[in-house]
């Protein structure tokens, strides 16, 4: 018989996990697979949505699209939206900024999250980014929303 299996430090590693799932469009695109395996495998929508983080109405979304569309209509769409208010070099800044502490940077905090990173760009660019838009960013840039999740998600200790 085999012995229960647990991760250690739950609390980090979840988000840390879930931050790399939707990291690129190809993992996002397996995300929805699996959800539709599920539900053909026979499980609901709710049951799938449950094992896989989202909500029952997501994935009844995804399976309708698979079922329209095959494959293709699991696949990244294009996101209407504002475009960015920061240039590709200041966010490859920002990337790099993100890569030490904001201590670095004059901000007496230690780790980055969404409110550190609006004053650091605000600071460094005179640019206003509400904290849920710069939590968004952090995402984008394949990072978590404190400086531990981005330690677990490049493979370092934290």
């Amino acid at each position: 018989m085999l012995k229960k299996t647990e991760i250690m430090e739950k609390a980090r590693v979840v988000p840390a996990l879930h931050d790399e799932i939707f990291r690129t469009e190809e993992s996002r695109y397996f995300h929805r697979l699996h959800g539709v395996l599920l539900v053909a495998q026979g499980l609901s929508c709710r049951q799938a949505a449950r094992l896989l983080g989202d909500a029952p109405r997501t994935i009844a979304y995804w399976v309708r699209s698979f079922e329209d569309e095959g494959l293709a209509g699991l696949t990244e769409s294009a996101r209407p939206g504002r475009p960015s208010r920061l240039s590709p070099a200041q966010l490859e800044e920002v990337r790099d900024a993100l890569g030490g502490s904001p201590a670095e940077f004059g901000l007496k905090v230690s780790l980055w999250d969404g409110n550190t990173l609006s004053r650091f760009i605000a600071k460094k660019w005179r640019i206003s980014l509400g904290v849920r838009q710069s939590q968004r960013l952090l995402r984008q840039l394949g990072y978590g929303t404190k400086k531990r999740s981005i330690k677990i998600a490049h493979g370092r200790s934290a």
